[in-house]
């Protein structure tokens, strides 16, 4: 797997932090953000101390920013530990005086998301795993983004959500982390509009991200042919990070596949993926 080739430079200057970003979405939002010029702040519980970095690492991945023309800088967060996660917005403040785009991606998928039990036999604790560190540690992250974001008059947070949000995905906890998710983002948008601070969540489709690579062959009635790399959302959020009329869209969940159509970006090899999932089989997550 490749990653995207830069395009332009129009995100140059701007700043961000993409949470749960040693992998998967998030890995691509950060290659993303990074292939269009930006500075970007991986955060992610998982580090290295190998040279190279190995991969699944936020190391790994503030070197895949690099590679691809960014500056990738390694964070390591826990996104359960408040006062670790508004460590990091002080770094930032502190080191480039600006902040410009938010990703909230960090996310935590339980064994026995997809494994069809339903929500009496399985842990309590998968609660737990998908609205804190799903839901809450958006709502964190975002607190501490926006006096950053208000300060500049702009900004841009993004919360990665699902078509989860909106019909039965997976698992209960699921979709009503997801439904929540989408809900911060249409009353932060609403508090942070005046401020020219625009929220949104995106909607990926089936993703091909390395947990759901390695599971591929063991799945049956699902066509990765036409799933998205796990870059493809991440260009999504560099073309909505380089919109000028990005507040015109805040408030809303946008799908990823429908923003392709309309700034005109496609995915790394070039083709255009399906879009959200509607029918989702057991044994397979779409983040």
């Amino acid at each position: 797997m490749s990653g995207p080739v830069a395009v332009d430079r129009a995100l140059e200057g701007r700043v961000a932090i993409v949470t749960g970003g040693s992998r998967g979405i998030g890995r691509g939002c950060a290659v993303g953000l990074g292939a269009r010029g930006a500075t970007v702040y991986v955060t992610a519980r998982r580090t290295s101390d190998a040279e190279p970095p190995e991969e699944g690492t936020v190391e790994a991945v503030a070197a895949e920013v690099d590679a691809v023309g960014g500056r990738g800088i390694a964070l390591a967060c826990d996104h359960r530990d408040d006062a670790a996660v508004e460590a990091v917005f002080d770094r930032v403040r502190t080191d480039e005086g600006r902040l410009d785009v938010l990703v909230n991606n960090a996310f935590i998928i339980p064994d026995e998301l997809t494994s069809g039990k339903p929500f009496w036999e399985v842990p309590i604790s998968n609660w737990d795993d998908m609205i804190d560190v799903g839901t809450r540690s958006a709502y964190v992250a975002s607190r501490f983004a926006a006096p950053i974001m208000i300060e500049a008059g702009r900004g841009l947070i993004a919360n990665i959500s699902s078509s989860g949000a909106a019909e039965y995905a997976w698992h209960v906890a699921y979709g009503v982390g997801k439904a929540a998710l989408d809900r911060l983002t249409a009353d932060t948008a609403h508090e942070l509009a005046r401020y020219g601070v625009a929220v949104v969540s995106l909607w990926p489709g089936l993703v091909l991200t390395e947990r759901n690579e390695a599971n591929a062959k063991h799945v049956k009635g699902l066509d990765f042919s036409r799933a998205e790399s796990l870059y493809f959302t991440g260009r999504a959020v560099a073309a909505l990070a380089a919109d000028a009329r990005v507040i015109e869209r805040t408030g809303r969940a946008l799908v990823s596949r429908a923003l392709a159509d309309e700034f005109g970006f496609s995915d790394v090899d070039g083709r255009l993926p399906d879009g959200p999932m509607h029918e989702r089989p057991k044994g397979i997550g779409d983040g």
